[in-house]
C-alpha cells in the first residue's frame, strides 16, 4: 500500500501542468544512520529470519516491484518512462540494501513525490475553475488498477484523473451535497494531502523502502522507526488511551482489521472488521478526511485522552459503494484486565419437552497479570485460573457440556493457551515451535488429572488467531471435543523485536505446529462443523496478506486420543443442517455471505452516470434489504425501509446498553433491541444445540459398549 495512497479522483489537464515545476519538493536523501540501519536489516533478514531467504535477482525483482506497488499501487502517478532510469534496481536491490546504497531508491521516491504534488496542484487548480460535470454520460471508472500496465503517455493519466475527479464529485453529490459543498470537501481533501506530502521527511521514505524490503518476505516482519518503536512500546504497556481497534492500510483507505476484546469500539458495537474509515473528527469541530492519509497519521488522529470522544465516518464492510457511510462516536478508554476476563453462562436447550443445561465460557484473549505473578501473589489473574473457576461453577450447576467461545480471540500469552489445554487433558504435548535452524521445542501439560472431562466444544471464527488456534488445534487433535464455526485466521508465526542502531526490526523467528504435525500458518484450524460467516476470508486473515509464509508440516508427536468425534460428524452435521434450515438467523448468514461475495465479484467498476449509479446501488442494496427483511419477518420483527437501517438499529441498540443476551435465546417475540445481538447469538445457541447432540451420541455409544 502507498505511503500516500492513490487518490480516487480524476481531471483532464494539459501536460504542462503535470511537469514538475521549479517549486518542486525538496529532494530527500538517506542519512548515514539510515544507510547503516539498512545494512543491519539486511543482515537480520539473512541470518535471523525463519525463512531461508536467497537474496538473488529474483528477490530483488520482488522487492523492487513491492516498492513500486507501495508508492503507486493504482498506477495513477508514474509513467513507464519515470521508472525506466531505476530498472537496474530490479536486479540490484539486494546489493543496494547490503551495501547501504539507498540513493537511487530515494531518487525514485522523489520522482513519485514530484508527480504526486503536480497532480494535487492541478486538481486544486481545476477546483478553482469550478466543476462542471453533468453526470449524464455512460462512462465507467475501473475501481482496482493494481494489475494495470504503467501508462506510456501523460494523456492516459490525465484521462484517468478526469474520471477520478468526476467519480469523487458524484460520490459526494449522491450524499445530497450541493456544488459548493462538493468543491469545499474536495479542496479540503487535496489540500490536506498536499500538506502531508510537503511534510514528508527522509525517515518516511526510508520507512516505505524498508516496508517493501521486509514485506516481500512476510507480512509480519517490518521496520519500526524510532518514533514507531516508541509508539509500539506504549501500546504494549497498555498506557495509551484509544478506541481498541487494530487498523491496517487497504489501498487508499484505512480499514479495521480486528477489535480489541473488551475495548471501547467492541463495547460500543459501532465498528466491524473490514469497515473502512474515511474521516476522523474530535467531539467538536470539522471532520478530517483521511482517504489517502498515512496509517500512522490516522492512528494519531484517533488517539486521545481517556473519556474524550472521537467521531469516525465509516463505510460498513458489507457496503458496495463508498457513498454509504455513517458517522459513529466512540468514547476513548483504556482496556482493563477485567474487561478481557473470561466469563461464563448457562444456556437451556429444550429437547422432547425436557430442559437441558449447557455451559458457555467466553474467552476474549489469553491473558495473565504478569506483575502480580512475578511478585509472587497467589491470587493473580490469568485465563486458565478464571476459566477453571467458571468450569467449577458450571459443573455445580449441572451442565451437560461446555462450549469455549474463542471467537475474536486474537491470541495473547502462549503459556496460558498451553495451561488451559491442561484443564481438559491428562498430561501431554500441546504445541511444537520450530525455529529457523529447524530445532523443535515441544510444549505440553505436565500436571496430572483433568478439571473437566465431559463433552466439550470450541467455537471459533476468522478472528480467532495465534494462541486460540493452538488451543483449538490441540483439542481437535486429541479428539477431546468438537471445533465449531469458521476457519481461523491462520497466524502461525512467532515474531521478536530487535534493536537496531537506528530504529527496531520486528522479525519472524519461528513457526507453530500442532501435535499432529500440521502448521496453523496460513490455513488456520478447519472446524469440524462449519458455520456461515459475514467476514470475507479474502479481506481478513493470514491468507489474505501478501507474501504470507506457506502452510507445511513437521513430524507428529506421540499423544493419546481421548475420543473419536469424527465418527459422529455425519449425524451431527445432518442434525445441525436441519436446525439451520429452520433458523432465520442462520439462513440469513448463509445467504448474506453468498450475496456479499457475488456483489464483490461483480463490483469491478462504477458508473459515472448519476441515474445509472443510483440504479446499481439501489439494486444491490435491494438484494441486501430483501434478505434482512426475510429474516425479520421470520422472527416477527418490524421490517426496515433501507438496508443501512440494519446497521444503525444494531448500533443504537448496543449503545443503549442492551446486555441481556438471554432474551435472544427464543426467536419468538424478539424485540428490535434484542435483534442487535440476535445474529451473533445464533452461533452460541447453535453450538449449545450441537454439543447436546454430541453428548447424547456419546451416551448412546457408551450404553452400546456395555451391552
Amino acid at each position: 500500500m502507498s505511503l500516500f495512497a492513490t487518490l480516487s479522483r480524476s481531471v483532464a489537464l494539459a501536460v504542462m501542468l503535470v511537469v514538475t515545476s521549479p517549486a518542486a519538493l525538496a529532494q530527500l536523501e538517506p542519512t548515514d544512520e539510515q544507510r547503516q540501519a539498512a545494512v543491519e536489516i539486511a543482515d537480520s533478514l539473512r541470518y535471523g529470519h525463519y525463512a531461508d531467504i536467497t537474496f538473488d535477482e529474483a528477490w530483488s525483482q520482488d522487492a523492487f516491484q513491492r516498492y513500486l506497488d507501495i508508492l503507486d499501487g493504482q498506477r495513477a502517478y508514474l509513467l513507464r518512462s519515470d521508472i525506466e532510469p531505476y530498472r537496474h534496481l530490479e536486479t540490484g536491490m539486494a546489493d543496494a540494501l547490503f551495501n547501504g546504497e539507498l540513493d537511487d531508491a530515494f531518487d525514485l521516491y522523489n520522482t513519485f513525490s514530484d508527480r504526486q504534488r503536480s497532480r494535487l496542484e492541478s486538481l486544486l487548480a481545476k477546483l478553482d475553475e469550478g466543476l462542471d460535470f453533468d453526470f449524464e454520460s455512460n462512462e465507467r471508472l475501473e475501481i482496482d488498477r493494481e494489475e494495470a500496465p504503467w501508462a506510456s503517455r501523460q494523456s492516459e493519466l490525465d484521462e484517468l484523473w478526469r474520471k477520478r475527479l468526476k467519480n469523487d464529485a458524484l460520490t459526494l453529490a449522491l450524499t445530497d451535497q450541493d456544488s459548493e459543498q462538493i468543491e469545499d470537501n474536495l479542496r479540503q481533501r487535496y489540500e490536506g494531502q498536499l500538506t502531508r506530502l510537503e511534510q514528508t521527511e527522509s525517515e518516511d521514505v526510508f520507512g516505505v523502502l524498508m516496508a517493501a524490503v521486509t514485506s516481500s518476505i512476510d507480512p509480519h516482519t517490518g521496520y519500526l522507526s524510532p518514533r514507531q518503536g516508541e509508539s509500539f512500546d506504549i501500546q504494549m504497556s497498555l498506557s495509551l488511551e484509544g478506541i481498541g481497534a487494530l487498523l491496517q492500510s487497504d489501498g487508499e483507505y484505512v480499514k479495521v482489521s480486528s477489535l480489541v476484546p473488551g475495548g471501547p469500539a467492541e463495547r460500543a458495537g459501532v465498528l466491524e472488521p473490514a469497515d473502512r474509515i474515511i474521516a476522523v473528527g474530535q467531539e467538536e469541530g470539522e471532520m478530517v478526511n483521511v482517504v489517502g492519509m498515512r496509517l500512522d497519521n490516522v492512528v494519531d488522529l484517533i488517539r486521545g485522552p481517556k473519556g474524550s470522544v472521537v467521531r469516525l465516518d465509516v463505510v460498513p464492510a458489507q457496503a458496495v459503494d463508498m457513498t454509504r457511510s455513517q458517522t459513529v462516536e466512540i468514547t476513548r478508554d483504556t482496556v482493563s484486565l477485567e474487561d478481557q476476563a473470561a466469563h461464563g453462562e448457562v444456556i437451556e436447550v429444550e429437547r422432547d419437552g425436557e430442559p437441558h443445561r449447557l455451559g458457555v465460557i467466553n474467552i476474549p484473549t489469553f491473558y495473565v497479570d504478569f506483575d502480580a505473578w512475578q511478585a509472587g501473589e497467589e491470587e493473580y489473574r490469568s485465563t486458565t485460573r478464571d476459566v477453571a473457576k467458571e468450569v467449577e461453577r458450571l459443573k455445580e450447576e449441572g451442565v451437560e457440556g461446555i462450549v469455549l467461545d474463542l471467537r475474536n480471540n486474537g491470541g495473547g500469552a502462549l503459556q496460558e493457551a498451553n495451561s488451559l489445554i491442561g484443564l481438559f487433558i491428562d498430561r501431554g504435548p500441546t504445541v511444537q515451535v520450530r525455529d529457523a535452524q529447524g530445532r523443535i521445542q515441544l510444549y505440553g501439560d505436565s500436571e496430572a488429572g483433568t478439571l473437566y472431562d465431559g463433552p466439550l466444544g470450541v467455537l471459533v471464527n476468522r478472528l480467532s488467531a495465534s494462541a486460540s488456534e493452538i488451543f483449538a488445534g490441540a483439542i481437535q487433535d486429541y479428539g477431546r471435543g468438537l471445533v465449531l464455526g469458521t476457519p481461523t485466521f491462520g497466524k502461525g508465526t512467532v515474531q521478536t523485536l530487535n534493536e537496531l542502531s537506528h530504529g527496531q526490526i520486528k522479525l519472524t523467528r519461528a513457526k507453530f505446529y500442532r501435535i499432529s504435525g500440521d502448521s496453523t500458518q496460513n490455513r488456520g484450524v478447519e472446524p469440524d462443523i462449519d458455520f456461515p460467516s459475514l467476514i470475507d476470508p479474502e479481506r481478513i486473515g493470514e491468507s489474505s496478506l501478501d507474501n504470507a509464509l506457506a502452510w507445511d508440516t513437521v513430524q507428529n508427536v506421540q499423544y493419546r486420543r481421548y475420543g473419536e468425534p469424527e465418527t459422529m460428524l455425519d449425524k451431527l452435521i445432518a442434525q445441525h443442517d436441519a436446525r439451520a434450515e429452520d433458523n432465520a438467523n442462520f439462513r440469513y448468514l448463509e445467504r448474506q455471505s453468498t450475496l456479499a461475495r457475488q456483489l464483490r465479484e461483480q463490483h469491478t467498476s462504477v458508473s459515472l452516470n448519476r441515474e445509472q449509479r443510483k440504479r446499481e446501488m439501489e439494486a444491490q442494496e435491494a438484494e441486501q434489504l430483501s434478505l434482512e427483511n426475510q429474516r425479520r419477518r421470520a422472527l416477527g420483527l418490524e421490517e426496515l425501509d433501507e438496508w443501512m437501517d440494519a446497521r444503525t438499529d444494531a448500533t443504537e441498540s448496543v449503545t443503549e446498553g442492551i446486555e441481556d443476551a438471554e432474551a435472544t435465546q427464543d426467536s419468538e417475540g424478539e424485540s428490535d433491541e434484542d435483534d442487535a445481538l440476535a445474529v451473533d447469538r445464533a452461533y452460541v445457541l447453535e453450538s449449545a444445540e450441537i454439543l447436546l447432540d454430541y453428548a447424547r451420541l456419546q451416551d448412546t455409544q457408551r450404553l452400546a459398549a456395555k451391552r
